[in-house]
C-alpha cells in the first residue's frame, strides 16, 4: 500500500507568531488547535463561519437566470407540461426532486421527470433520450445536472419543436448547445462568485429567481396562496452538494449547513429520513459525512445498477411507509453494488500486481512498489466489469497508487463495439483538460467526453483502447511538464494530550460542514499498538497508546498484508471521531494511513 509523505498544513503568512495568532479576532473563542485548523484553511475571522442564509450570493449574479425564470414562469402560467431531465447520480436525483417539488409549490400542475437509464441512453440529454422524452409530449424540457455537452440532443429537441432550458454545473466546451437558455456558473461570461455549485445548487438558485419573479408579478396574491418557503428544500441541496463532492466554498457551506440544520431538527423530507434510517444513521446528529458516505452511495446505487427513478421516487415519497419501502430497495442495491465492487477490485489488484511484478519483480505492496516505478497514468479494462461501478473502482485504484486512473467497461448499446470509461484524477492533473488534449491531438479517437478537474467520463471504440491509453499517458506528461505528481498527505500536525477528549471531538464535528475544498481535520502522531483484531468487512480494530493516553482506532481500508503487530510503534494519520454504541459515546480514531516506525524488539 502506498504510504504518502506527511506534510503539515501551514497558517497564512500574515499570522506571524503565536501571540498574534491566539488573539486574532473572535476566533479566540475556539480551542487553539481549532484556531490553527481554521487558519490553515484560510479562515481568519469568525464572521466567515457564520452560515446564515443572508450570506448566500444573490441569484441575480447567475448568467441567464432571469431569462430562464421568465420562460418557466410563462410555462407555469400556461399550465404547460414541464419535463425535468436529470442525471443518474445523487446530484441528478436531488436536482430532479428539488425542481419537481419547487415547481409544484410555485403553482405548476403538470411537472414530470425522466432520468436516463445509463445502459440504454448513456449520460445526459442524448438524441435517444430526447426521442423517448418526445413520447411524453412535453411543452418544455429543463435539464438538471446535465446538458452543457449535449449539442446533438438539444438539436434533436429543436427539430421536434421542444424548447430546452439547460441547468448544469459541468465545465462548458468552446461551443454551447443551442438551447432556449443556459444557466451554468461555469459557462463563459458568468460572473457568479462561486463556480462550485453542484447541479442541485444551480437548480435551487433558479427556483429562487423564479419565486422572486412571481412575487414581483403578484402571482401569489392573484392566486390567493402563500408564497412558498423554498428553504424547505435545503435538505436536498445539502445531500446533492456533499454527494457530488464539489468544493465547499463559503457559499456551499452555507447551503450544506442550512440543510443539515433542517435534517437535525426533523424537517427533512420523509425519503431522506428513510435513507438515514436504513443506513442506521441518526437524523438528530446528522453531519456531512453521513450524507457523503451513507446516503449518497445508496442513492447512487440505483443509477449504477438499475434506474435512478427509484431514488427520485424515494425522495418524492409523501408517506413514511412508501419512503421506507423504496429506501430499503436502495439499501439492497447498495449491498449488491458493494459485492460487485469487491469482485472488480480483486481483479484490478491482480492486474496491478502483475504490472508491478513485470516492472521490478515486486508487487504493489512492497514498499509502495517503489514510487518511481508507478506509471504516470493507468487505464484498466475488463469486458466483464460492470459499467455502473467503474467510477468507484477508478477511485479505489487511484487512492491506492495516487495516479490518474481510467477504468473502462464494455458498452453494448450500439452497433460498434464501444467501451465507456470513468476517470478519477489526483491533485495537479486536470483530467478534463487532459482528455481535451487527447481529443485535439487524435481526431475521432474519443467519441465523447465531459467532466471536471478531478472526475470525467468518456467513450471510445473497444479496438482503440491501447491507442487511447498511450495517448492519455503522453498528454498527461505533456500537461504536467516539469511538475511531478505530489505524493504528500496534508495533516494538521499532532494533538496534545488534552485534545484527546470527547469535548474536542464534538468541537471539531460542530465546526463543519467539512468536505471537498474544506477538508475535515486530519492529524498525525506516533502510537504503540496495544491490541489489534479484524472486525466486520475486513476492518482493522486497534487500541493505541501515546504516553498516558489509550484510545480506540479503526482502519476501514487497510491492506491485509499490512505488517504491524501488538507492541509495534506506528505512525498514524487519523481523524478524531466519536463512536456511539448502545447510547454510550467513546473517543475513536479513524485511521487514514498507518506506517511501521519501529517493530517490537525480537519480533
Amino acid at each position: 500500500m502506498l504510504v504518502k509523505r506527511i506534510r503539515h498544513r501551514t497558517i497564512p503568512e500574515n499570522i506571524t507568531n503565536s501571540a498574534k495568532f491566539e488573539g486574532s479576532g473572535s476566533l479566540e473563542k475556539f480551542p487553539v488547535k481549532l484556531q490553527q485548523v481554521f487558519h490553515s484553511r484560510g479562515i481568519l475571522s469568525a464572521d466567515e463561519l457564520e452560515y446564515g442564509l443572508g450570506g448566500l450570493i444573490s441569484p441575480t449574479q447567475l448568467l441567464n437566470v432571469d431569462k430562464a425564470a421568465e420562460f418557466i414562469f410563462q410555462a407555469v402560467k400556461n399550465q404547460s407540461k414541464i419535463l425535468i431531465i436529470g442525471d443518474f447520480d445523487a446530484d441528478g436525483a436531488t436536482s430532479s426532486t428539488l425542481m419537481i417539488k419547487a415547481l409544484t409549490m410555485l403553482g405548476s400542475k403538470d411537472v414530470h421527470f425522466l432520468v436516463p437509464d445509463r445502459f440504454r441512453f448513456g449520460y445526459g440529454l442524448s438524441v435517444k433520450l430526447v426521442e423517448e422524452a418526445a413520447l411524453l409530449q412535453p411543452d418544455l424540457i429543463i435539464t438538471v445536472d446535465n446538458g452543457i455537452a449535449n449539442h446533438q440532443g438539444v438539436a434533436r429537441a429543436k427539430e421536434l419543436l421542444i424548447p430546452v432550458i439547460i441547468t448544469d454545473h459541468h465545465l462548458a466546451a468552446e461551443t454551447l448547445p443551442e438551447a432556449l437558455t443556459i444557466v451554468n456558473p461555469n459557462q463563459a461570461g458568468d460572473q457568479f462568485e462561486s463556480k462550485n455549485l453542484a447541479g442541485v445548487g444551480v437548480a435551487f438558485y433558479l427556483m429562487l429567481a423564479l419565486r422572486s419573479l412571481m412575487r414581483s408579478n403578484g402571482w401569489f396574491i392573484q392566486r390567493g396562496i402563500d408564497e412558498p418557503n423554498l428553504a424547505e428544500l435545503l435538505d436536498l441541496v445539502a445531500l446533492g452538494t456533499v454527494a457530488d463532492v464539489v468544493a465547499l466554498d463559503r457559499n456551499n457551506r452555507i447551503l450544506v449547513e442550512q440543510g443539515l440544520r433542517r435534517i437535525r431538527s426533523g424537517k427533512a423530507c420523509v425519503g431522506l429520513n428513510a435513507l438515514l434510517q436504513v443506513a442506521k444513521r441518526s437524523a438528530e446528529k446528522c453531519c456531512s459525512s453521513d450524507l457523503g458516505f451513507a446516503i449518497g452511495p445508496r442513492l447512487n446505487a440505483a443509477g449504477r445498477l438499475e434506474d435512478m427513478s427509484i431514488g427520485i421516487n424515494c425522495l418524492l415519497a409523501k408517506t413514511e411507509s412508501e419512503a421506507i419501502q423504496l429506501a430499503s430497495q436502495l439499501d439492497s442495491l447498495n449491498r449488491q453494488r458493494r459485492e460487485i465492487e469487491r469482485n472488480m477490485l480483486e481483479q484490478a489488484n491482480q492486474d496491478l500486481e502483475e504490472y508491478f511484478s513485470h516492472q521490478s519483480g515486486n508487487d504493489l505492496e512492497s514498499d509502495g512498489a517503489q514510487q518511481e516505478e508507478r506509471p504516470i497514468t493507468l487505464c484498466l479494462y475488463d469486458p466483464k466489469w460492470h459499467q455502473g461501478v467503474i467510477g468507484i473502482l477508478a477511485s479505489r485504484v487511484k487512492e491506492r497508487i495516487n495516479r490518474p486512473v481510467i477504468v473502462f467497461a464494455k458498452d453494448d448499446s450500439g452497433t460498434t463495439p464501444m467501451i465507456k470509461g470513468s476517470a478519477r484524477s489526483v491533485e495537479g492533473v486536470h483530467i478534463r483538460d487532459v482528455l481535451a488534449l487527447v481529443d485535439a491531438e487524435n481526431e475521432g479517437l474519443i467519441e465523447k467526453f465531459g467532466g471536471h478537474a478531478m472526475a470525467a467520463g468518456l467513450s471510445v471504440e473497444e479496438s482503440k483502447f491501447q491507442q487511447f491509453a498511450e495517448s492519455f499517458h503522453h498528454c498527461t506528461e505533456k500537461l504536467l511538464g516539469e511538475d511531478s505528481i505530489n505524493d504528500e498527505i496534508l495533516t494538521d500536525a499532532s494533538l496534545t494530550s488534552a485534545d484527546f477528549s470527547l469535548d474536542f471531538a464534538r468541537e471539531l464535528r460542530n465546526a463543519g460542514p467539512w468536505g471537498q475544498g474544506f477538508p475535515e481535520p486530519l492529524f498525525d502522531d506516533e502510537f504503540q499498538i496495544v491490541s489489534k483484531r479484524i472486525v466486520g468487512e475486513k476492518h482493522l480494530k486497534l487500541i493505541l497508546q501515546k504516553g498516558a493516553i489509550e484510545v480506540d482506532a479503526i482502519h476501514f481500508f487497510f491492506s491485509p498484508e499490512l505488517a504491524v503487530e501488538v507492541g509495534d510503534n506506528v505512525g498514524i494519520v487519523y481523524k478524531l471521531d466519536i463512536n456511539e454504541f448502545r447510547g454510550n459515546q467513546t473517543l475513536q480514531l479513524i485511521v487514514e494511513q498507518i506506517e511501521l516506525v519501529s517493530p517490537l524488539p525480537n519480533r
